[in-house]
């Protein structure tokens, strides 16, 4: 019942943590298929997962990618990214796809939230693994290009740019990677080179009949025509963008452009005038637009103010700075305090699970305490029925006894045996101290039997002469070839069965159960090595002398 018991719990255990498992990758497929096209979704889903709860190695890996891809979708890896780590070396020889995406990511972290500027030479080691297909290569290499190419950061970035150019198919992502060239190049002072990159742009812009590209490249064009020194042709496309969509969402920086141009020119003039234009079109814009307008702005207000007054002032200069150092201190003070918000949500979060687990401790204390007294109670109910028939039994066994000792007596020595031994039981005794309406009635056909035990059920010495008496010695045998092997109990047991006692009968007699009978007679076959299929009575009488 124990056992049960046992197994029983371990198998709703078992049941309870697959259900569980199977899920939480349900979820997680879910979140993985929303990631790209809705990823907020992805993190709704995700957010109904408690990453403690995760007992497994693949689930644990699967979850952290999910959510640091998302993350990096959106433009930061976060606090809570950490473990993607994880999750690349669970997949390091196991899944190639996560193996390389996860290794990424955690290369990524490592650059967002450390500044390390180690993480371009992780990209480019793993890009430059042995044996790893280019559809592979291109998710670090892309990265890497990205990243360097949005920091300036030109080292070593051009080759890694051309390398992708080689093995993308996708032509609006080749497109992509030739942008990020020309500005590589642009900033590399190869203004030349970059020109060239811009034009196809523009071509390719045109043939696929994408308006948007287009006005966005030859906005670019007017700014690479001025740094080359090709003023009147950066002048023509100003104009010429300034004909075609007057008052559109960049007049503000064409005038700009214009100013620079026409000052570079020697027209400062004129290059003053286009200025306040693009000024007044800038009152137009948002306040964060006209921050980063008035970044360049401000810059050739000061050098025009020195060329009229032969003096430079900074001033305008100074406020630029000051609000990026405010902007860069509200930053700063923003991710403390995301990061300090985070570690109270973990706290929190990890201050809900012990309560959960305290909670669901207590729960499975009381269901183990429900089973165990359930168990007990089934095993008392199992016990309180197999005493209820052995005590059925035991009156039975009693009552042939009685019905046997009060029938006419054969001849045989067997039946005289059995006769003598009734007579020798302390039956009224048996009965008499437990006074049901059944014992009493058996006190009353048990009123005319002698007993002189002596205070036991059996009188075992008169027993023995008898069994010596009636077979030869039988008992005398026993006893002196056996003895020292043999205990009381189971020289009883070998009497009983030559007289030719059931084993129900020789429980009653001896006051064991018949387990017990049928393990002593176990006991002495071994002890005397009596054969299995071999009458223990005939095997000792085998050696007995007559």
């Amino acid at each position: 019942m124990k056992n049960f018991i046992w197994i029983f719990i371990i198998a709703v255990l078992c049941l309870s943590s697959c259900s569980q498992s199977s899920r939480f990758d349900k979820i997680l497929d879910n979140a993985e298929t929303f990631a790209i096209e809705n990823p907020d979704s992805a993190l709704y889903l995700l957010g109904t997962i408690d990453p403690d709860e995760l007992a497994v190695d693949s689930l644990k890996a699967k979850y952290h990618l999910i959510k640091a891809s998302i993350h990096d979708s959106q433009g930061q890896l976060m606090l809570s990214d950490s473990l993607i780590k994880f999750s690349a070396d669970y997949y390091k020889d196991k899944d190639p796809y996560r193996a390389v995406t996860s290794a990424t990511l955690a290369a990524l972290y490592d650059y967002w939230v450390r500044g390390d500027k180690s993480a371009i030479d992780q990209l480019d080691s793993l890009a430059k693994q042995a044996n790893l297909p280019d559809t592979l290569a291109i998710i670090p290499l892309s990265k890497r290009a990205y990243w360097s190419t949005k920091l300036f950061d030109v080292a070593g970035n051009r080759s890694a740019i051309k390398r992708l150019i080689s093995m993308e198919g996708d032509s609006a992502r080749q497109s992509l990677y030739n942008y990020w060239l020309y500005t590589d190049y642009l900033f590399d002072g190869q203004n030349d080179s970059a020109l060239i990159i811009l034009n196809d742009l523009i071509g390719q812009a045109v043939s696929s009949q994408s308006s948007a590209d287009q006005f966005r490249y030859e906005f670019e064009k007017i700014g690479v025509l001025e740094e080359s020194g090709r003023y009147s042709e950066s002048l023509d496309l100003s104009d010429k963008f300034l004909e075609k969509a007057q008052g559109n969402s960049i007049e503000h920086y064409i005038h700009m452009w214009k100013s620079l141009t026409l000052f570079n020119m020697g027209n400062r003039d004129k290059a003053i005038r286009e200025l306040e234009k693009a000024d007044s079109c800038a009152s137009m814009i948002s306040e964060a637009e006209r921050g980063y307008y008035n970044s360049f702005a401000y810059v050739l207000h000061t050098v025009y103010d020195f060329q009229n007054t032969g003096k430079l002032r900074l001033i305008q200069v100074a406020l630029i700075n000051n609000r990026q150092k405010d902007n860069l201190f509200r930053t700063q003070s923003l991710q403390k305090e995301s990061e300090q918000n985070a570690l109270l949500i973990e706290n929190k979060r990890l201050s809900l699970k012990v309560k959960n687990e305290r909670q669901m401790s207590v729960i499975i204390i009381v269901i183990l305490v429900g089973l165990l007294i359930s168990g007990l109670s089934i095993w008392f109910a199992l016990n309180r029925r197999r005493k209820t028939v052995e005590a059925e039994e035991r009156a039975e066994v009693l009552q042939r006894m009685v019905d046997e000792l009060k029938a006419p007596s054969s001849s045989s020595g067997q039946d005289s045996l059995r006769r003598a031994m009734l007579q020798q039981l302390g039956i009224i005794k048996m009965v008499a101290e437990t006074p049901t309406e059944q014992n009493r009635e058996m006190l009353r056909k048990l009123s005319s039997i002698e007993s002189d035990t002596g205070g036991a059920l059996v009188n075992w010495r008169n027993v023995y002469e008898i069994i010596d008496n009636l077979y030869s010695g039988f008992y005398t045998h026993l006893h002196n070839s056996y003895g020292e092997v043999l205990s009381d109990k189971e020289e009883q047991i070998i009497v009983l069965m030559m007289a030719g006692f059931s084993t129900k009968e020789m429980s009653v007699i001896t006051s064991q159960t018949t387990a017990t009978i049928y393990t002593r007679k176990s006991t002495i076959r071994r002890k005397l090595g009596v054969p299995e299929k071999e009458d223990i009575v005939a095997f000792i009488r085998q050696g007995q002398t007559y």
